[in-house]
């Protein structure tokens, strides 16, 4: 069975998320109606290309589409102005035009570093998602938000290209690590956490089904996922109201992605999943939100086999945090989120009740960081 989601809004052309199994072996059937020559040009990482590209580029073949195709090197380290060169220079030299199409295979990074590539080559080229980790399934294939990375900040260089269709083979996700999946999972939560409190209690009571691929779990998993997202956009497309909410655990996360410098130390997810837990912990002690709905979140997180808290967060020595909180308000500065120099969080009521704080006071967070990292290095 295949779930097809419209993602619709003002000034983009629609498109559809189309999710369930075997979509990979008859991606030429679903690229075809988009190519206004027969070629294509793929974007890849070398994680994804041993298990995906050949395959690929023999269906393509076989349907008389021409593939060229870019390894680039996996790592959140590759969404960066070198990585970006890398990519255009590949599109100049096999001589693309608008007349192209470009797929990105891979997840999250190969997906935001090709969507920025392909905005911003001849000033916009059309491109085809292919996301093969959960996390890339859910949230970053899916509205058009693209970017590289910035050594102050995540994403700080970024445009909004919307793709023309999005691939989510659920059958390739039997190929990531344990740990790519629970990543992909903290994105998953974090939907029930902001706006479906009925989807958050299916989630607690399917976590194990769906961390472990069972088809039915993982294909709700997704497709709900993706359905939250494609109404929030629908609403919100360039990311001035409704679609912040999707930030849920963001800021706290990001802050924690830049100190350990955007490598495997902390992956997205892991980030993501301190992050929300933060929110919840931060929310309850401003009494914005019921400490049993922060515990209940912070309980739930965890027990996916994420990361709530900063002293569950390693340096490669093996020392765990403390952070500074000086720095880590340094990075919160840098956030796409805050305005005129002042912090804006999204803070939580509730399970299920997320909303957006502006001029968040910044000594409040330092104060909650220095607590919150004393506490859980003495628990």
């Amino acid at each position: 069975m295949i779930t097809r989601i419209p993602v619709e809004g003002v000034g983009f052309k629609a498109y559809e998320v189309l999710v369930g199994k075997d979509l990979l072996k008859d991606a030429a059937g679903y690229i075809s109606p988009f190519l206004k020559i027969r070629r294509v040009f793929i974007v890849t990482d070398a994680n994804v290309a041993p298990l995906h590209l050949a395959p690929l580029e023999a269906q393509l073949t076989a349907a008389g589409i021409t593939a060229q195709h870019l390894i680039v090197e996996a790592g959140e380290q590759t969404k960066s102005w070198e990585g970006l060169k890398t990519v255009t220079d590949a599109f100049v030299s096999a001589g693309l035009d608008r007349k192209d199409i470009v797929l990105a295979l891979g997840g999250g990074v190969v997906g935001d570093l090709t969507g920025f590539a392909c905005a911003v080559y001849m000033r916009g080229i059309d491109f085809i998602q292919i996301p093969t980790t959960v996390l890339a399934q859910v949230d970053s294939s899916v509205g058009g938000k693209t970017a590289i990375d910035h050594p102050q900040g995540k994403n700080l260089i970024g445009a909004f290209h919307q793709p023309r269709l999005v691939l989510c083979d659920l059958d390739v996700l039997t190929t990531l690590p344990a740990r790519e999946v629970r990543c992909g999972y903290a994105e998953i939560i974090k939907y029930g956490l902001l706006g479906d409190r009925d989807f958050f209690d299916w989630l607690e009571a399917n976590d194990a089904g769906v961390l472990a691929l069972e088809p039915e779990a993982i294909r709700h998993a997704v497709a709900r996922s993706v359905e939250m997202k494609a109404q929030i956009v629908a609403q919100d497309a360039r990311e001035g109201g409704a679609r912040a909410l999707l930030n849920l655990g963001h800021t706290f996360g990001h802050a924690l992605e830049a100190e350990v410098g955007f490598g495997d130390l902390l992956l997205h997810g892991e980030a993501v999943a301190v992050g929300m837990a933060q929110a919840f912990r931060y929310s309850a002690a401003t009494g914005a939100c019921a400490a049993g709905d922060a515990n209940r979140a912070i309980a739930a997180i965890r027990h996916a086999g994420l990361p709530t808290a900063m002293s569950d967060i390693y340096w490669k020595d093996g020392r765990n945090s403390p952070f500074d909180p000086e720095r880590l308000l340094v990075h919160m500065g840098h956030d796409k989120k805050a305005e005129g120099g002042t912090l804006t969080f999204v803070l939580v009521e509730g399970i299920g009740k997320a909303f957006v704080a502006k001029k968040v006071n910044r000594q409040s967070i330092h104060d909650f960081l220095v607590r919150d990292g004393a506490h859980f290095q003495e628990a």
